[in-house]
């Protein structure tokens, strides 16, 4: 069995009401997930829509194809196309649980979002950090006439109370990610993790795998060092 490690690491990540799913979670095993599937059968959205958006809520188009295309926008995968389902409005949930497995505590970050045909998208942030975890006593939902209706951000507000926190902006809910989980002494350098999860998702990397082409990816995502980093090693 792996030892026991004293960083968090991926547990579990779950959709409500986005896309095709109406509730699903899925577990992960020291910190991995593999999804099967042919082609076209959803795969890559469904990572997609965990991360990068779930470390820093950008919900841009290019941010949900790895492709970086901006044909659909995150109210694509809340509403659906009009022509095929008949819905004006929905409210949706992503998360992602993470777990110390030295100290058995939990922390769960994830955004809720809200879509109205025509209107602009919104969303909030929030993180659960009383060891509270989704689907096993918390919920994001209630129940009404036996349908799972998402809470809004004030009732999700109400129902987490002091067990964590619900942010309005994008800053906000990215800071709230680092704090809890990643915890690095600037943005700037949270930042420069995710521009290269960004770099290194790229299908490009795999379809022309040369040495240069990675150097170029590398050079292009990590900051220079400064003065300070190579005095040390001076």
């Amino acid at each position: 069995m792996p030892e026991k490690t004293n960083k968090w690491k991926m547990r579990r990540a779950g959709l409500l009401n986005f896309w095709y799913y109406d509730y699903e979670v899925f577990d992960f095993s020291d910190g991995k997930l593999l999804l099967r599937g042919s082609n076209g059968s959803g795969k890559s959205v469904t990572m997609q829509s965990f991360l990068p958006v779930l470390l820093d809520g950008k919900k841009t188009p290019d941010r949900l194809d790895p492709f970086g295309s901006k044909a659909r926008k995150m109210e694509d995968y809340l509403l659906g196309e009009k022509e095929v389902v008949n819905r004006d409005e929905r409210t949706g949930y992503l998360f992602i649980e993470y777990e110390r497995e030295d100290t058995g505590q939990y922390v769960t970050t994830g955004i809720g979002l809200q879509a109205k045909r025509h209107k602009p998208l919104k969303s909030w942030g929030f993180a659960l950090t009383d060891n509270r975890r989704i689907g096993r006593g918390f919920e994001l939902y209630k129940m009404e006439k036996g349908e799972k209706v998402p809470f809004s951000r004030m009732e999700l507000e109400n129902r987490i109370a002091d067990g964590g926190e619900v942010v309005q902006t994008n800053k906000e809910y990215m800071a709230l990610v680092n704090k809890y989980v990643f915890g690095f002494e600037t943005m700037e350098a949270y930042e420069d993790l995710i521009k290269l999860l960004i770099q290194l998702r790229s299908p490009k990397l795999s379809k022309d795998f040369r040495p240069t082409v990675i150097y170029e990816i590398l050079e292009a995502a990590l900051p220079p060092l400064t003065d300070d980093d190579l005095r040390h090693l001076s």
